[in-house]
């Protein structure tokens, strides 16, 4: 199996179209692989090198895309949330030590002021009058060449090509470092399950700060050799228009995104009918059997549900394209790595949909983070017997096909974004008005769930909810921002004192 993003980047042809976007001309595979080379010679004379840190602030598009592979090809890529806050920004840049912040030359955001406090080398991406799609350059602001890079040119198999974050339950987001070997392992599953052909074009609608998006929308599909249409993100009310000027044959996206497609498309069937899809893909939160119906129905095609997360490199787990069997309900089947059922004894479970086949859904392969980074606890709970524990409660049926049953963490997974009820706590109890609080997830017919918190106020204190939700709303991204909050006298607790996130909303009768 290919192990590096070069050899992985290598299959397009030269003359195919790898990146296009709205209104503008495409750039070719060939183009793309000359685009990268140069960006690394760049970065390798400003003194940034294999395992070097770059965090990418760059809004939705064909430059991120394309940004975004070009750093993971030799330094360390760490693209961010372009709207997070300042706050936000400097926890990130501080916790990833990032030797340089990659921004778009006419950028206002917060990020760049967080940069020059934290020392952070700024680096503008400019892109040319009616250059292709992705076409940049890369300036530094400082005009300074730091001279050469320790560990120049292409990563090596073992070197790190990206780091992310994840939402932390219980304790502060958790750096997850993964390798060429894990991006390259992943893409070509995911190439593999969806049978990808260089006659394919993906239309992104996925933002390019997540796993889903950059390993399923971009790098996938270009190690087959196909094209990616990079649209500036979701927008129900232009997917039709894009879909009629890209002539894709599929999209994947969060089931929020399906529905809200949907819900639309019965005045786009002109739309459909020129623009026969090959399958659609879900992923990031499960899917409502009855969406996926209503789906296939209006594009004629099969939607191929799967199971990812950040950990893994994105998939785990998918259900087949036609004619294999597809079961509505299940995340599918083992599509790259090895899954099973652990008990909490840590002995793998037999297939079977009973309660006693009920356990922990566990991974491995070359697609799984080696470990955390400087986070030995962590490490401890998340890996046992070789084996990655993901948090999921789940079966698997005697045909393999696996069933997500429960959550094991506490996260709130919001129409695949995910976050973490602790930061929220945190930033809530800075308000003067605040005692206590806990912040949970509660039922959401289309986004699976959404943030709530229950507020104990100081004595003499008179806060309203819309007051709190601005407050948090100037702190953290607005998806964090609890949409109900409740006060009451004390806070919830279970039968031994602790705070219980899990089941509270129901127990408030919330949803």
């Amino acid at each position: 199996m290919t192990t590096t993003l070069k050899d992985l980047l290598a299959a397009g042809a030269d003359a195919s179209p790898a990146l296009s976007a709205p209104g503008r001309q495409a750039l070719s595979h060939g183009e793309l692989r000359a685009l990268i080379q140069r960006t690394l010679d760049t970065l390798n004379q400003l003194g940034i090198g294999r395992n070097d840190r770059v965090a990418i602030v760059l809004n939705n598009g064909p430059e991120m895309a394309a940004c975004y592979m070009a750093c993971a090809s030799g330094v360390t890529s760490a693209p961010l949330n372009p709207a997070y806050r300042a706050d936000e920004f400097e926890f990130y840049l501080s916790d990833l030590n990032a030797k340089a912040l990659i921004v778009e030359q006419t950028s206002t955001s917060p990020a760049i002021e967080v940069a020059v406090k934290l020392g952070v080398r700024l680096i503008d991406l400019v892109v040319a009058e009616g250059a292709p799609a992705g076409a940049f350059t890369l300036v530094p602001r400082d005009g300074q060449s730091a001279g050469p890079a320790a560990h120049p040119g292409y990563a090596q198999t073992d070197d790190v090509s990206m780091v992310l974050h994840t939402s932390g339950t219980t304790s502060r987001p958790k750096i997850v470092p993964l390798s060429q070997r894990n991006l390259a392992a992943s893409a070509t599953h995911i190439r593999n399950t969806l049978q990808f052909t260089a006659a394919d074009c993906g239309l992104n609608i996925m933002p390019l700060f997540h796993i889903h998006g950059l390993i399923a929308g971009v790098l996938a599909p270009l190690a087959a050799g196909s094209q990616v249409f990079c649209t500036p993100g979701f927008n129900a009310l232009k997917f039709f228009g894009w879909m009629d000027e890209a002539h894709p044959t599929w999209y994947t996206a969060v089931p929020t995104m399906h529905q809200a497609i949907v819900s639309r498309a019965s005045k786009s069937a002109d739309v459909i009918a020129r623009h026969p899809l090959r399958f659609l893909r879900s992923s990031s939160s499960s899917m409502p059997p009855q969406v996926i119906k209503e789906l296939e129905a209006t594009f004629h095609a099969p939607l191929i549900e799967s199971y990812g997360m950040t950990e893994a490199t994105h998939q785990m787990a998918s259900n087949p394209l036609p004619p294999a069997l597809r079961k509505p309900g299940t995340v599918g089947k083992a599509a790259g790595p090895e899954v099973a059922i652990m008990a909490e004894d840590g002995t793998l479970l037999p297939r079977g949909t009973g309660l006693e086949n009920t356990g922990e859904i566990v991974i491995r392969g070359p697609n799984v983070t080696a470990g955390y980074e400087n986070n030995p606890k962590a490490n401890a709970e998340g890996f046992l017997n070789g084996w990655f524990r993901t948090g999921d409660q789940g079966v698997m049926d005697e045909d393999g096909y696996v069933s997500i049953t429960g959550r094991l963490k506490e996260i709130i997974n919001r129409g695949g974004e995910k976050v973490s009820p602790r930061e929220v706590d945190e930033i809530l109890m800075d308000h003067p008005g605040v005692a206590q609080v806990v912040c949970f997830g509660m039922p959401h017919a289309k986004l699976g769930e959404e943030v709530a918190a229950v507020v104990v106020l100081r004595e003499g204190q008179q806060v309203t909810e819309r007051e709190l939700q601005t407050f948090v709303g100037a702190r953290a991204a607005d998806y964090k921002v609890p949409k109900k909050i409740l006060f009451m006298d004390e806070i919830p607790k279970g039968a031994t004192g602790k705070l219980q996130r899990i089941g509270l909303a129901q127990k408030l009768g919330l949803g």
